[in-house]
């Protein structure tokens, strides 16, 4: 699978990342001990794939950057949030279909 489209981000990097991204930018916010987050890691892996050069993925574990997850009020996980011009423009909470993440992204293009 197309792990390496898929940016791993940390709080360091996040803000940057994010902000000065040309594209829109799609952060998977999961952990290791989350189920729903591992069943949907391959949807979000194969839409990365479709989304290629419009769309730029990322992951960030919120167990490891506690302070973003919580400055962004990320209280479940998995939550999926698109940011465009380094704001966020819309938040999805729980397991999605590749239908419902195509949707949510081609919203915003």
């Amino acid at each position: 699978m197309a792990v390496d489209k898929i940016i791993v981000l940390k709080e360091g990097d996040f803000k940057q990342f994010v902000g000065e991204s040309q594209v829109p930018v799609l952060v998977d916010f999961w952990a290791d001990w989350c189920g729903p987050c591992k069943m949907i890691a391959p949807v979000v892996e194969e839409v990365a794939e479709e989304f290629e050069g419009k769309v730029q993925m990322a992951k960030l574990d919120v167990d490891e950057n506690q302070e973003v997850a919580a400055s962004l009020k990320v209280i479940s996980i998995p939550t999926l949030i698109l940011f465009k011009d380094g704001n966020e423009v819309e938040r999805s909470i729980g397991f999605k279909t590749k239908d419902e993440l195509r949707r949510i992204i081609n919203k915003h293009l």
